[in-house]
């Protein structure tokens, strides 16, 4: 009888279960569910691309000496015999003798990137050390010192070459090499750089020498000789090599350069 009494719970039993079931599955599929977690990927930055250069140059589009083809050009470390024979026949067969024995355009490069700074070492120079001392006034106890005139004529010869030389042919070799250039600037330090860019910066400070009267004043605290002038004294080693030439040496470079500027802005 006891039996029989309880057996009406098994069916709500049954039936409280399964609605359990049901109710826990539905709050299982309804509850909202977390968002993917977004895994970071990698950026790839692109190459920054480099600046253009103000005053390009078209290394291709250089031509012939008439009833001669242009040999291609050789390795930056082979270039040495063949650029040589290029300022040759430019310059003429003597300013061999002036010229450094290896490296030139390696020493090209090196001067020029170093004409506005204050020194320029001795040991990257392309010409060799001019004829005879470096000639003074005043040698005496007072201490006070003057460049001697005669000082000038050194620069006789170099600015004799520069003056007579045909800017067109020089303009010409220039393009020709640029690739060496270019390349020899790069390997200098400057692998965003353009070495015409920096040549012509380098034409406006040699522009830029102040005109000097004569005799000009020196002193010398030292070794080595300095400009009185303090301003003088504070000038870029370019601009002081064209006080060392003398006004009228400067005054002639100074065409030179402004001719060639413009034929290395338009290449």
């Amino acid at each position: 009888m006891r039996n029989q009494s309880n057996q009406w719970l098994i069916p709500v039993v049954l039936a409280l279960g399964a609605a359990a079931a049901l109710w826990y599955y539905w709050t299982g599929i309804s509850a909202p569910q977390p968002e993917p977690v977004a895994v970071p990927q990698p950026v790839t930055e692109e190459p920054a691309e480099l600046p253009e250069p103000l005053h390009p140059v078209d290394a291709t589009e250089g031509s012939a000496t008439a009833g001669q083809e242009l040999v291609p050009l050789p390795p930056l470390d082979e270039s040495d015999e063949y650029l040589k024979m290029a300022i040759a026949d430019i310059f003429g067969g003597s300013i061999d003798d002036m010229l450094a024995e290896s490296g030139m355009i390696e020493r090209v490069v090196a001067t020029i990137d170093s004409l506005p700074r204050s020194h320029v070492a001795e040991r990257i120079r392309p010409i060799n050390r001019l004829e005879g001392l470096f000639l003074v006034d005043g040698q005496d106890s007072s201490g006070e010192y003057s460049i001697n005139i005669e000082n000038y004529r050194r620069y006789d010869a170099l600015v004799g070459l520069a003056t007579s030389a045909d800017l067109a042919e020089v303009a010409e070799l220039y393009r020709r090499f640029y690739p060496l250039f270019q390349g020899a600037y790069v390997d200098l330090g400057y692998p965003d750089g353009y070495f015409n860019d920096r040549l012509v910066e380098v034409i406006d400070d040699l522009l830029a020498t102040p005109d000097s009267i004569d005799p000009i004043a020196l002193v010398r605290p030292h070794v080595l000789y300095e400009y009185e002038d303090a301003e003088l004294e504070a000038l870029s080693s370019g601009q002081k090599l064209m006080l060392r030439m003398g006004r009228e040496h400067a005054a002639s470079i100074r065409v030179v350069l402004r001719d060639l500027r413009e034929r290395i802005t338009a290449l």
